[in-house]
């Protein structure tokens, strides 16, 4: 019996869209404070492009909102090709300035000016990825054993060693962690066993323990650069650990941030306030801006648009009826979900400083639109919940733990 189609309305998740838009108000508010304290001759331009790259991610949410996930199955491999052909240009094509600034080649310069980051779209094409490798993968076991927890996760690492090599040679640390949180969730959600896991997460827990300590003396930083550990890396843990031991130099970022928010009290000083200079507070101290306007109300405030938008992206994760689409949203949410919790917690002093933009807040066309495409593609899941990609027969779940229900999924050849 044929299903009735549904209405256009009954297909669009608005409480996903709602709290995306008050976050892209915020950002627009918020960077015209930073930016018309900091640079007053380049305000009406810095505005025009945000609120110009802001429409173009909806025009594009929006178009990619109506690809089913039969479509997006067949152009994975494609995006993700043309991502990592994407990521080389900053190597040749890059400002020795902001090199100089950042310590790291993630822009592609031309034309005199920085055009784009190719790992923030590059984000997208690797969940598209990762879900269609996790996909075809568990389709084809019958039976689900450790050992083929193991086989995934080499499969997994296959797809990820590419774009870790080029954010090595980019020097973009901060980027790399994101697309760890990404692999990590993904690897979750796929079911490997947490024998493998766990003892994954006390290795990388001793390591970062390990690098932390061996910060606190000579030797041990000798050890770190001699390591290929570059000296602002270092820097970055000692703000982190004590942000006023040198507020007049290496930790002064992390120092004014920290006196900006802390300033803001509980209501802020109000609107297109910016008593304390804090530098980059357009992009990776975004949040600074907040406090000391808004205060920890404001703050609150925004923090809990990020809860709504990522409990409302894990609720389509749950619902969803289609396997692929279960871990593309997967990568998405944690995609959003690290880049919020480390730029606030980096801001506030609880995380080191990664140079983390705040997801619809901060300055800069990539992040914008590629945010706006994930979310795009969350809303796609709702939109075509009577999915075009082919569903076969569902198997019973077994009473062995290591049995998963599998709802195969496959494509015309």
């Amino acid at each position: 019996m044929k299903k009735q189609k549904l209405t256009f309305d009954s297909r669009i998740d608005y409480a996903l869209i709602l709290p995306a838009f008050l976050l892209n108000l915020i950002g627009l508010l918020v960077l015209y404070v930073a930016t018309s304290h900091d640079y007053p001759s380049r305000l009406a331009k810095v505005m025009t492009q945000q609120i110009t790259w802001g429409i173009a991610g909806v025009i594009v949410a929006l178009i990619v909102m109506h690809f089913d996930a039969k479509m997006l199955w067949k152009f994975t491999p494609i995006l993700y090709g043309l991502g990592i052909v994407l990521m080389i240009l900053p190597l040749k094509f890059y400002d020795p300035l902001t090199v100089a600034l950042t310590g790291a080649k993630n822009w592609v310069y031309l034309g005199g000016s920085n055009l784009f980051q190719p790992s923030e779209f590059m984000k997208i094409s690797y969940i598209l990825l990762m879900a269609r490798v996790v996909v075809s993968f568990q389709n084809r076991l019958k039976k689900r054993l450790l050992k083929d927890d193991i086989l995934l996760i080499l499969f997994m690492f296959l797809v990820t060693v590419p774009v870790m090599v080029l954010l090595a040679a980019q020097k973009d640390f901060g980027t790399a962690l994101v697309f760890m949180a990404i692999f990590a969730g993904i690897v979750v959600v796929s079911g490997v066993s947490w024998r493998l896991i766990l003892p994954v997460v006390i290795i990388v827990a001793l390591l970062g323990g390990g690098v932390i300590y061996l910060t606190t003396f000579d030797a041990g930083r000798e050890f770190l650069k001699s390591a290929g550990m570059d000296n602002y890396q270092i820097l970055r843990i000692d703000a982190w650990r004590d942000p006023f031991a040198n507020a007049q130099g290496s930790t002064y970022q992390q120092a004014q941030g920290l006196l900006a928010i802390g300033t803001g009290g509980l209501f802020g000083k109000g609107f297109n306030v910016a008593n304390i200079s804090v530098p980059v507070r357009e992009s990776d101290m975004i949040f600074t801006v907040i406090g000391e306007n808004f205060g920890f109300l404001g703050s609150a405030f925004v923090i809990l648009l990020y809860f709504i938008l990522i409990y409302r992206m894990i609720r389509v994760t749950i619902r969803a009826n289609n396997q692929f689409y279960i871990y593309v949203s997967t990568g998405i949410t944690m995609m959003i979900l690290f880049h919020v919790f480390e730029n606030i917690g980096a801001n506030i002093g609880v995380l080191p400083l990664t140079g983390i933009p705040l997801p619809f807040i901060s300055q800069g066309g990539s992040s914008l639109i590629g945010n706006l495409i994930g979310i795009g593609l969350v809303l796609s899941m709702k939109y075509n919940q009577e999915p075009n990609f082919p569903i076969e027969h569902i198997k019973k779940r077994s009473s062995s733990p290591r049995h998963y229900r599998t709802d195969k999924l496959s494509h015309n050849k």
